[in-house]
């Protein structure tokens, strides 16, 4: 396995779903993820709540290779970067235990105060250092 300095790898994640332009989204997606990489996310428990009661007990929300995680990053950033009223930091937490890197990061206003959500990021990385598999646990 290539070495990866896990905590540039987590500042370039944290950093791609802020970012304005497009095509450098585009080209950091391609770098960061192989193109058959998976994300997959633990919703919020409101939305847990809300499937459990349409008869869902196990809802899991993923995004399957390049195109889905393009689009899956863009929305995230049209949704709450893009209109100015937040941002996506790490909380500086990176740990790495084989090919498996975990970190928190946070949704915080972008002229500070709280974070208005918050995750856990399980991350399994290739041979070449890209993700191929991760992992999303929004906390709040």
């Amino acid at each position: 396995m290539t070495h990866t300095d896990i905590h540039h790898l987590t500042d370039r994640y944290v950093a791609v779903w802020n970012e304005p332009d497009a095509e450098r989204r585009r080209a950091e997606v391609h770098e960061l993820w192989s193109a058959d990489a998976v994300h997959v996310v633990r919703p919020p428990e409101e939305i847990l709540r809300t499937a459990e009661g349409l008869g869902f007990d196990r809802l899991v929300l993923q995004a399957r290779g390049h195109r889905a995680l393009e689009f899956r990053v863009s929305r995230a950033y049209e949704e709450f970067v893009a209109p100015g009223a937040f941002v996506f930091r790490s909380r500086g937490n990176a740990d790495r235990l084989r090919d498996m890197v975990k970190f928190g990061w946070e949704m915080v206003p972008r002229e500070g105060g709280a974070a208005a959500s918050a995750g856990l990021e399980i991350l399994v990385l290739g041979r070449d250092g890209r993700i191929v598999s991760d992992y999303q646990f929004i906390e709040g």
